[in-house]
């Protein structure tokens, strides 16, 4: 269930940087690319692919996801590699996610070529157990508006180097740019969900659920205004300003 929710904001996260007009082609790959890969070098099994936002699937993936993910590089799309996140690391990733989309929307366009991103999660491995995988990934191709289109990145196995710890990100400058080391992601992961009731609980669940106050009143039994007077409550006890935001929290923190 809450690998559902999840999932559900995750691909907000990626629509937002996606472009409605973006146009499958050859991809440019000016703008240092190969002074950039040679950051990337690190010890441990690889593999790269090429993330394209408007179909939020990879363009491109190396053959060796084999045999970290034991997946066949075709297989290895959104779906699959959020599924392959720790539980535990998930609410991290989405943070992640945001601070990236903000950091980028930012910054001018003559400098959205001039940052690696890097942030660590844990995945599953092809048998049992997680590995300490890094990401490091920078844009190739954006709109004349500055919205992303597609982007390199490699996944590392770093499992030797970082055993326990939460997941960091780091936006990592080039050509004089400052960098921003292991940032505080700021994303309440585990804002106390206990503050509500259980009845809260049953109408939020129903509300993620895309149902209107007068459904859920039939759903559950009690009146539409019963159920008015919850969702203020839950709103006030989170400081929020309507039932679109509360249900876009409720998702990203795992209230439910």
């Amino acid at each position: 269930m809450k690998h559902d929710l999840y999932k559900h904001e995750l691909n907000k996260i990626f629509t937002g940087f996606a472009h409605e007009l973006s146009l499958p082609g050859i991809l440019n790959l000016k703008h240092d690319f190969q002074n950039k890969l040679w950051k990337f070098i690190l010890e441990g099994d690889s593999y790269y692919f090429i993330f394209n936002y408007h179909t939020l699937n990879c363009d491109i993936v190396s053959s060796e996801v084999e045999m970290i993910h034991g997946c066949k590089p075709s297989e290895f799309d959104l779906v699959a590699m959020t599924q392959k996140i720790h539980p535990d690391d998930f609410p991290y990733f989405l943070a992640i996610g945001r601070n990236i989309e903000r950091f980028f929307a930012g910054l001018p366009l003559d400098k959205l070529f001039k940052y690696i991103v890097r942030f660590d999660v844990r995945y599953a491995k092809k048998d049992e157990g997680y590995l300490r995988i890094l990401y490091q990934g920078f844009i190739i191709e954006h709109t004349d508006e500055g919205r992303l289109l597609r982007s390199f990145g490699r996944h590392t196995d770093i499992s030797y180097l970082k055993k326990e710890g939460k997941p960091t990100l780091s936006f990592l400058g080039i050509d004089g740019e400052p960098s921003f080391i292991n940032i505080d992601l700021n994303n309440n992961l585990y804002d106390d969900k206990d503050d509500f009731t259980s009845r809260e609980k049953d109408i939020l669940k129903l509300l993620i659920e895309g149902k209107l106050s007068k459904e859920i009143s039939d759903i559950l039994r009690i009146s539409k205004q019963t159920v008015d007077t919850h969702r203020k409550n839950m709103l006030h006890k989170k400081n929020l300003v309507n039932t679109t935001e509360l249900v876009s929290k409720a998702i990203t923190h795992g209230w439910i």
